[in-house]
């Protein structure tokens, strides 16, 4: 169930009573954002209309259809309910967590001791889940099948310490350097050459999640803090001197909540360079720039959990940096933020989406060859409350009018994706797409990763290889690694337990590298 501070719920139920009559789909099926208007309370079940009225407090109305009956009872309703202040075990919601978490909770007042919904009106709500939510989770749309032949790429799996649980956090390549940087859940950072043989290994204070290259300085390093849900602010963005020729880090922001990504740019266009952080958070969490760095010139750009992705670009053609981002959380979605000028910013919803998509990953490219960036979305997030195949888990494309206005042109079903990469791999003139899957479907475990070829007209051939099934693919890096004038990839296994590692053996797969290398044969 989608995070929020309990304290917004209030402020909201005093301000707000808005109710909305349905939500929209698109091609895909999914929400894309409601419709206004009153609810017809003679037609409307008292359990929606009371769903639709405290529900969109703080996130889109999710249609019961998106979850099956069990995972919305047994799961998601019981701390939807917590969050409302309807504790229905008696049991402190507090007491299972860290201690040095449970003061942040507390003070976020994320469980209120005082119920904010009346209880009779809550079990209306549960009631009304209950009987219109499918048996069963929804199976996905008919879709072209997976082909189990990767004709373009040979694979190669990459070792390169002594890991039985491989935990890669972070891929980059430094194109510059020849150099591979790749981040470790157990606090490392380790160097590879462009062969991937191994060149050195750093401890850092967590793990490494985003890093940027820049020519005559240090790498800029973002570590996470904790990788687990958490909202502490233990995250920093710092210069990684591996020369060791200054004392000081040259940047040092610190006291992060969990940020996972970073983009600079001259925002405020004073001939200096400035950071965006996307600080996912956890009950909180922000999206900030940073003037020059500067960890005491940090500007809130929104105040809510869940920033993901920021791309940073002119859009509207103005000559002036603008923001695009990806939040996740409960409200998920794709926002863009205009540059007005001296530090300002305005924000355009682009696309807004039920708290159980599972938004993961976008990136911009031009689909439809017109002159606008395009954009390629995955959602795929499945480490939650409601950890279960949706049928509407997968792969986005949405076309721009133009005028920044973006419409779901397609959409390729996919268990658990987590990130996507456009580019002509092929070397034909069009844009493909690689894909991962960490959440893929157990039955299909070599479904961690697809790739599909561009035929033209959004049409795309879909294929895997069997080798994909030997890892968890949270990560994954493109580019030409052996200088041949085609794009290779590389993947990286995440695995946060042993008992995610044993499903695979259950299935056969009897080997874990920590990368799987692509590499593009078509020269």
């Amino acid at each position: 169930m989608p995070v929020i501070k309990a304290g917004w719920i209030i402020a909201l139920l005093i301000s707000l009573f808005v109710v909305y009559t349905g939500i929209t789909e698109n091609i895909s099926g999914i929400i894309s954002k409601p419709l206004t208007g009153a609810a017809n309370t003679d037609t409307v079940l008292p359990g929606k209309r009371l769903a639709l009225q405290y529900c969109q407090m703080c996130h889109l109305f999710p249609n019961p259809s998106l979850l099956d009956k069990k995972t919305w009872v047994d799961n998601v309703l019981p701390n939807m309910g917590l969050r409302l202040g309807i504790n229905e075990t008696g049991k402190d919601p507090y007491a299972d967590l860290l201690p040095e978490e449970q003061p942040i909770m507390r003070k976020l007042n994320v469980y209120p001791s005082t119920p904010l919904i009346a209880k009779k009106d809550w079990d209306e709500i549960v009631k009304y889940f209950e009987q219109e939510a499918p048996e069963a989770p929804l199976p996905q749309k008919k879709h072209d099948p997976i082909r189990d032949t990767l004709s373009l790429f040979l694979t190669r799996q990459i070792s390169f310490d002594d890991k039985p649980l491989p935990k890669t956090t972070m891929l980059k390549f430094n194109s510059a350097s020849d150099e591979m940087y790749i981040g470790d859940g157990q606090h490392k950072l380790y160097i590879l050459d462009n062969h991937f043989n191994f060149k050195s290994a750093w401890n850092t204070e967590s793990a490494p999640v985003d890093i940027s290259f820049r020519k005559g300085a240090a790498p800029l390093l973002l570590t996470i803090g904790s990788f687990s849900p958490s909202d502490q602010q233990l995250g920093r963005l710092l210069s990684f001197d591996t020369s060791f020729t200054t004392a000081l880090p040259e940047i040092n922001i610190d006291h992060l909540p969990r940020p996972v990504q970073f983009a600079s740019a001259d925002l405020n266009m004073d001939g200096k360079e400035d950071a965006v952080v996307c600080n996912f958070g956890n009950n909180a969490g922000k999206l900030t720039w940073y003037d020059d760095f500067q960890v005491s010139k940090e500007n809130i750009i929104k105040n809510l959990p869940g920033a993901r992705k920021a791309e940073i670009k002119d859009f509207n053609g103005d000559g002036k940096p603008d923001i695009m981002v990806l939040m996740s959380q409960a409200w998920e979605g794709i926002s863009l933020f205009y540059n007005l000028g001296k530090g300002k910013f305005k924000e355009k919803k682009l696309l807004q989406f039920s708290p159980v998509f599972g938004a993961s990953y976008f990136e911009l490219a031009d689909f439809n060859k017109d002159g606008h960036a395009d954009i390629l979305l995955t959602n795929g997030d499945n480490w939650d409350y409601s950890a279960v195949n949706k049928n509407y888990h997968g792969l986005r494309i949405y076309l721009n009018d133009g005028k920044d206005n973006f419409k779901e042109t397609w959409f390729y079903p996919l268990y658990g994706t987590s990130k996507a990469v456009a580019a002509d791999f092929d070397n034909d003139g069009d844009v493909d797409i690689a894909a991962i899957a960490f959440y893929a479907d157990l039955e299909h475990p070599e479904n961690g990763f697809v790739y599909f070829s561009n035929q033209g007209n959004l049409n795309f051939n879909p294929s895997s290889s069997i080798e994909a099934a030997s890892g968890k693919w949270l990560t994954m890096e493109a580019a030409d690694f052996d200088h041949d004038g085609d794009t290779d990839i590389v993947l990286g296994s995440y695995f946060h337990t042993v008992g995610e590692l044993n499903k695979l053996i259950g299935k056969g797969v009897t080997v874990f590298p920590q990368l799987l290398v692509l590499t593009n044969e078509t020269k």
